[in-house]
């Protein structure tokens, strides 16, 4: 419903006169939208004669929101007596632990829950119908009705501090801004190879030696030779600080799980307490990021100091989870160690997968016995998953379905669309990340139920959670960046419900809710203003294809200039045709100014471009968004990472390309790149074999080793001279691409076959 506040406007001015200067009401543009929203004529003035009236069960939270209105708009309540009133009421009725009914009437603003949580989340949709900031302390909001409640009982982000350490008031930041989108979990990962961050009064060597480490890499992990910086870096939270948050958030309706790893990622542990690995010897604190072999030996001593620290853990979160890890544990040291071997045998394990199911359900026991429940990322599952263990599934969707066909809870953390320390842009740009691509969109068109599932084993789904891993973001400000706004996005995702979610309806309100940010100080990645293109066939022409996010104006040049609307520059309001190479320029403007950044895309129109193209198997879903086209589109993948549209990945496989052409075509050379990120288990082919079917009906055949390359890039080009000496024209040609293999010992991702990552083919 479109609303016109022009006359209310000047109705309010005429009422309130010189002596009282109202604000203007925000149009609703809440963020999670809300399951039912019906907008009402009128507006209620909360001025200082409002009255606050509430049960203890929400005192809490009224007074939350009456410090809110203090500190932000300076209002001083003077407990008039007025017919103006805020209420709280406890309504048992209501379905929903966390839903509320919002009632705004032009005397009372009528607040309905079931409990404080309900009654919490009105109150954040209710900020939302106010201005960000005003010196008016007559504020008008618009009279509405809300019925709303949470789509998934489990929202969650996730943090992790011993990457990169952060401090106790950026952490209350972090959970007041999820609170702001009614997140209730923070998923706190607090131990790891590279630092310890949590106090363990009974281990001090945990804050003197785990918590630091020498130095740190510099640059990405597939950068060789690695660097470091040569500066002893680290920090830990104390008890008296994990308690000050765990309050601070527990008045935001935040429950904080936090994650002690185990038995892998645990070499900051290991370094100070050496005793407790399979080897006993002297380890340091990890300098670089990655998986490494040196972990928990499950012995009397190992869990002895596990459960002391649990101990402890437990008496500082009020929650019901403990995080204990439980992925990338290698098992070479178990392999070798003889104490290991004898455990195997003795409890009748399998291999070392039973005997990590093993050490994962004795400590699970031993949590249980605390009142707690644990919660372990997919790999839990390997070897036989711990009785009451809530699985969070990271390496896509597969652990999630198999863990909800087992009927154990569910959380769905893909890193396909939750991993919030990839790349969001293709702006050459954007600051370092670990790889990846997860633009804002794909995030928004998250469904956390994955489709193998029946109805019944879907209530084992408790919800979502973002994911933020710190290896490449070592401040506050580029925490920020890289999770909002895919934070809101998500919020929404495991708020709303899918049948009232729209992307575009969403972008508008966000770019209001980018205002409230704003106030805030949040470093949030605006690429709502970016252009995005792609090269399309049209009635057997190729065109180019642009579009922005909002419904503002594009205009474009060719041929490399920066688009000038003085010079006449084209607004953009069709695909573009393309008939010879070029680069396009192109830019969103709004009232002749420039919003976002200039897009550029060379487009090198070679011979294979627009014809057919397929595949012996299909890229793997995380790495597939351009298609198969992407491979032949003329469009070159970024040069610095992998993730962008135009690299395509597959998982292991060996690959076949078949590109058939429309007609007979003379053919001089073709050529590809390869990404050689070792440290993320990507590798270059050891060779590659090519085929043509010649006009005259022959096959050409050629098998060509790629010489070794320690390079990220790896460039291949094949010159058909040699094959083809009397220039005979092709129909079609197969390029075969075997798997690098198995990734040697000693190596990130050692023992698992290794990934293949193809850029455009060029064919000249």
């Amino acid at each position: 419903m479109k609303i016109h506040y022009n006359l209310k406007i000047i109705f309010v001015l005429f009422l309130f006169g010189c002596a009282q200067e109202t604000s203007i009401p925000v149009a609703p543009n809440i963020i999670p939208k809300p399951v039912s929203q019906k907008i009402e004529q009128g507006i209620y003035i909360l001025d200082e004669k409002t009255n606050f009236i509430f049960t203890d069960e929400v005192s809490e939270v009224a007074n939350y929101f009456e410090s809110y209105l203090k500190e932000t708009y300076h209002i001083e309540f003077s407990n008039h007596k007025s017919d103006k009133k805020i209420v709280f009421k406890i309504d048992e009725s209501m379905n929903n632990e966390e839903g509320y009914h919002l009632k705004i009437g032009e005397n009372q603003i009528l607040i309905s829950s079931k409990n404080s949580k309900g009654a919490f989340y009105a109150v954040q949709s209710l900020l939302q119908l106010m201005p960000i900031k005003t010196h008016i302390k007559s504020i008008a909001i618009q009279c509405l009705e809300i019925k709303d409640a949470p789509r998934f009982s489990y929202r969650g982000m996730h943090l992790d501090v011993a990457r990169h350490f952060f401090s106790v008031a950026f952490i209350k930041k972090y959970i007041n801004l999820m609170a702001m989108l009614k997140m209730n979990t923070f998923h706190w990962h607090l131990t790891e190879d590279q630092g310890w961050r949590i106090e363990i009064k009974k281990y001090p060597k945990l804050q003197e030696i785990s918590a630091f480490r020498n130095e740190t890499l510099i640059g990405h992990y597939s950068e060789q030779p690695h660097q470091f910086d040569g500066k002893k870096y680290g920090g830990f939270f104390t008890q008296e600080e994990i308690k000050d948050i765990v309050q601070y958030a527990t008045e935001r309706q935040v429950t904080i799980i936090p994650e002690i790893e185990m038995p892998g990622h645990s070499q900051a542990a290991l370094a100070a307490y050496p005793e407790l690995g399979c080897t006993g010897n002297k380890i340091e604190v990890a300098t670089k990021w990655g998986v490494f072999e040196d972990i928990y030996c499950p012995k009397e001593t190992t869990f002895q100091f596990l459960e002391d620290v649990i101990d402890e853990v437990v008496e500082l979160f009020p929650g019901k989870y403990i995080h204990i890890g439980g992925d990338e544990a290698p098992k070479t040291r178990w392999k070798s160690c003889t104490h290991c071997q004898q455990l195997i045998r003795k409890k009748g394990l399998k291999d070392e997968h039973g005997l990590q199911s093993y050490f994962i359900s004795r400590m699970e026991k031993y949590i249980n016995q605390k009142g707690k429940q644990i919660i372990g990322w997919d790999e839990i599952l390997e070897g036989g998953l711990a009785p009451n263990a809530t699985v969070m599934s990271w390496r896509g969707t597969k652990g999630g379905v198999e863990a909800a066909k087992k009927q154990h809870n569910v959380i769905l953390t893909p890193n396909s669309h939750c991993y919030f320390d990839h790349y969001q842009s293709d702006n050459e740009n954007e600051p370092l990340a670990i790889g990846g691509f997860l633009p804002l969109e794909k995030v928004y068109r998250f469904n956390p139920i994955p489709e193998e599932l029946t109805k019944e084993e879907a209530k084992y789904v408790l919800g979502a959670q973002g994911n933020v891993w710190t290896e490449y973001i070592p401040t506050p400000e580029k925490v920020e960046y890289m999770a909002f706004p895919r934070a809101i996005a998500l919020a929404e995702v495991v708020w709303s419900s899918s049948e009232n979610k729209n992307y575009k309806d969403f972008i508008n309100r966000l770019e209001h809710f980018n205002k409230r940010l704003d106030a805030m100080n949040v470093n949030y990645a605006n690429h709502l203003y970016e252009v995005k293109g792609e090269l399309i066939k049209e009635n057997g022409q190729l065109k180019y294809k642009l579009e922005t996010t909002t419904d503002k104006k594009i205009f474009y040049s060719l041929n490399g200039r920066t688009p000038n609307l003085l010079l006449g520059d084209a607004y953009y309001e069709k695909p573009i045709p393309i008939d010879s190479s070029t680069t396009i320029k192109a830019v969103v403007f709004d009232s002749e100014k420039i919003l976002g950044s200039i897009f550029e895309q060379r487009i090198n129109l070679h011979k294979a471009v627009g014809t057919n193209i397929s595949l012996n198997v299909e890229p793997h879903k995380a790495y597939n968004a351009g298609g198969k086209q992407a491979l032949i589109n003329g469009i070159s993948g970024n040069n610095k990472r992998y993730g962008d549209q135009e690299w395509l990945g597959f998982s292991g496989d060996d690959v076949e390309i078949t590109i058939d052409f429309d007609k007979p075509t003379e053919i001089n050379s073709i050529s590809t790149r390869f990404y050689n990120g070792n440290g993320q288990w990507i590798y270059a082919p050891k060779e590659v074999h090519i085929q043509f079917n010649l006009e005259n009906g022959k096959v050409a055949l050629s098998k060509n080793t790629q010489t070794k390359n320690d390079s990220l890039l790896v460039n291949f080009k094949y010159n058909l001279s040699e094959l083809n000496p009397k220039k005979e024209k092709i129909n079609s040609l197969k390029i075969t691409i075997p798997n690098y293999g198995i990734i040697p010992d000693g190596k990130q991702g050692a023992g698992n076959k290794a990934w293949t990552f193809i850029d455009e083919i060029i064919v000249e």
